[in-house]
């Protein structure tokens, strides 16, 4: 792992944002910040998505009349393993360098470690119960899901045991309850 690359998923783990654009910022203000080399996908008039390769930002609104709301960004980490070196768009490419095809998600625990930003694993959803696992920062809100075993069609071939699969945010406490409610 390049040192840049997990400075990188430390910052988004550490403080919710990528690049310092959390969920909730506008549109405008992702592009801004990641550029305008985006697929963006619209679900009616409510809802949008711009993938950016790595990261996905999602909006919704309440009418075509309203502005975009922000909801969550989601950083696809097991898009990497397919080795697209153009799959990191060029602002984060330019920032922190290559990325590896693999996030090993004990280094990146660790690391948090050491600089006093846990992990708490919480309940997954139970249809991924079997082949994920979710740990979850506290203070920022983000979901960190790792590979927990193998399962044909259920997870990726081109992954490993303990690699990351995706990294969101944000998700709120009222939802870890929820999950830990439901194995209670």
């Amino acid at each position: 792992m390049t040192p840049y690359s997990l400075a990188f998923y430390m910052h988004v783990v550490t403080t919710g944002t990528v690049l310092g654009v959390g969920p909730a910022a506008s549109p405008d203000r992702v592009t801004r910040a990641l550029g305008s080399d985006f697929g963006e996908n619209t679900f009616g008039n409510r809802s949008m998505c711009r993938d950016y390769g790595l990261a996905e930002f999602f909006w919704d609104r309440e009418s075509a009349h309203h502005p975009w709301s922000g909801h969550h960004f989601t950083l696809q980490v097991h898009r990497l393993a397919y080795r697209d070196r153009t799959l990191v768009n060029e602002t984060l490419r330019a920032r922190y360098g290559r990325f590896t095809p693999r996030l090993r998600f004990g280094k990146l625990q660790r690391l948090l470690e050491r600089r006093g930003v846990p992990l708490l694993e919480i309940p997954e959803i139970p249809a991924n119960a079997r082949y994920f696992r979710t740990f979850w920062q506290p203070d920022s809100h983000v979901a960190v899901s790792v590979i927990g075993t193998y399962g044909e069609y259920s997870t990726p071939d081109n992954l490993r045991v303990g690699d990351v699969y995706q990294i969101q945010a944000p998700m709120a406490a009222e939802e870890v309850e929820w999950r830990r409610r439901r194995v209670g």
